[in-house]
């Protein structure tokens, strides 16, 4: 059934082989537990025309690259059309097995790596089928202090949150680290902890079998005894499942927390309870949750200090504040640097677009954050790169005498100049490259004023 044909049709035709067009009944697939209480069954809730259109579509906005057997989402119209009925009548009577998920190794900042699982497109879909399905009824019962990977909720709102628990005289956090979570869940206790809300045999099975579809790591199959591999659609939701255990814990302790996926945060008010408070936890996440925290990560300390979701805070006469920590800021500018490294063979205008991409991003997150003269450092520092960079490919001391005198030098000034023996940086920071590379020339030649977007950033935000 999953052997390809190659195909040219693009992913902008929609599922056609699955739903023609969306009805205006399409939400009530997505009704959450009354429309489960009404008598239909899960299987045709996910089944559904409009909820697998649904799902296609958020696996198309969310790209992605090909699974094991090498299908992209462009070719997904194409294989439905021509595999539709087997399909579903695969999924109906249970026989459906979803394909191991390809192992992709993410470096990570510290020099280790994050492993990533990537189901094939069909895989996804399904899954994202699911998820539109069991999202409604467990947001009924999710802890309002858990934020990562719910609609409506943002890592923005759990650092206001951090915030406002500081204002409120909690100057101490239980930093919580858990080591390899995504790929240490235990399959039974996740399935128990799902039947709790859902006891529905046919949708128990499909997750089940999702979960032990296995990983192929190049050409090694290997299989899958626990654990929800990070890229799958279904994984950050059974990883919020999971770790409900945990909220209703705290909850039912009066404790207050923050929670973000496996990022847990509890604030106290004396480093003593923060102290007593790990010891409880780690006996309920190790025994309870078969779990495993990462003692040389997990800390009790000041919020001033600690670092979460990339942010800490900071303290002025109005209380506290978020701001990016030190080493996301050391992250970026390591960043900058590479991109704009002299020995780079790229276009000024794809160094520019790369430059303004990545940091428009960096700023719409970090935007939340007081960072108004690090920003304008940084700027000032990036501009020196350009210059620096501007006089490297110069190179030749007849290009370097040419260009000036373009900008305006006298031949005079111009010839003495390009002979200088000063060092690339030196000649950024000159009076000379200031003047005939203006900060408003570097801007018109495609340079992003960092100062000037993240500006527009916050008032937007206001």
């Amino acid at each position: 059934m999953r052997k390809l044909q190659k195909t040219e049709q693009t992913g902008h035709q929609g599922m056609d082989s699955l739903e023609d067009k969306e009805y205006l009944g399409a939400h009530s697939v997505t009704g959450g537990e009354s429309t489960v209480q009404s008598g239909i069954q899960f299987v045709d809730l996910v089944l559904a025309r409009a909820n697998l259109n649904l799902a296609f579509k958020r696996v198309r906005q969310n790209k992605g690259a090909a699974g094991v057997d090498g299908m992209n989402i462009d070719q997904l119209p194409e294989y439905t059309r021509k595999h539709r009925e087997e399909l579903l009548e695969n999924l109906r009577n249970g026989t459906y097995r979803p394909q191991p998920v390809r192992r992709v190794e993410i470096p990570k900042p510290d020099g280790s790596t994050r492993k990533l699982g990537v189901p094939t497109v069909i895989d996804r879909m399904i899954q994202q089928a699911v998820v539109q399905v069991l999202s409604p009824i467990y947001e009924q019962v999710f802890s309002d202090n858990s934020y990562g990977f719910r609609p409506g909720r943002s890592a923005h709102d759990a650092i206001k949150s951090v915030t406002s628990l500081y204002n409120q005289g909690y100057h101490y956090v239980v930093d919580l680290d858990l080591k390899a979570y995504f790929d240490t869940v235990n399959h039974d206790l996740l399935m128990n902890f799902i039947q709790q809300q859902v006891t529905d045999p046919w949708l128990l099975h499909l997750i089940r079998r999702f979960l032990t579809s296995g990983v192929m790591n190049g050409k090694l199959f290997q299989d899958t005894m626990e654990g929800t591999p990070q890229g799958g659609n279904l994984s950050p939701l059974l990883a919020n499942i999971y770790l409900n255990e945990l909220d209703t814990l705290l909850t039912q302790r009066g404790h207050q927390f923050v929670r973000y996926a496996d990022d847990c945060n509890i604030y106290v008010k004396s480093k003593r309870a923060g102290e007593r408070v790990l010891r409880n936890l780690t006996a309920f996440l190790e025994n309870r949750l078969k779990l495993t925290i990462n003692r040389q990560k997990t800390t009790v300390g000041s919020p001033l200090r600690l670092k979460l979701l990339g942010f800490t805070l900071g303290v002025d006469r109005n209380g506290a504040y978020p701001r990016p920590h030190k080493v996301v800021k050391q992250r970026i500018k390591r960043a900058l640097k590479v991109m704009t490294g002299r020995s780079r063979g790229i276009s000024w205008l794809m160094l520019m677009k790369e430059i303004k991409q990545k940091m428009r991003g960096w700023l719409q997150y970090y935007g939340i954050g007081k960072m108004k003269n690090f920003i304008q450092h940084l700027d000032e520092w990036l501009r020196s790169r350009i210059r620096q960079l501007i006089w490297k490919r110069w190179k030749k001391l007849k290009t370097r005498y040419r260009q000036l005198i373009k900008l305006g030098m006298t031949r005079e000034q111009a010839k003495t100049f390009a002979n200088t023996r000063k060092g690339y940086w030196r000649i950024a920071h000159s009076k000379t490259m200031n003047y005939t590379y203006t900060n408003q020339k570097l801007e018109r030649l495609g340079l992003i004023n960092m100062s000037k977007t993240l500006q527009q950033i916050q008032m937007k935000n206001a």
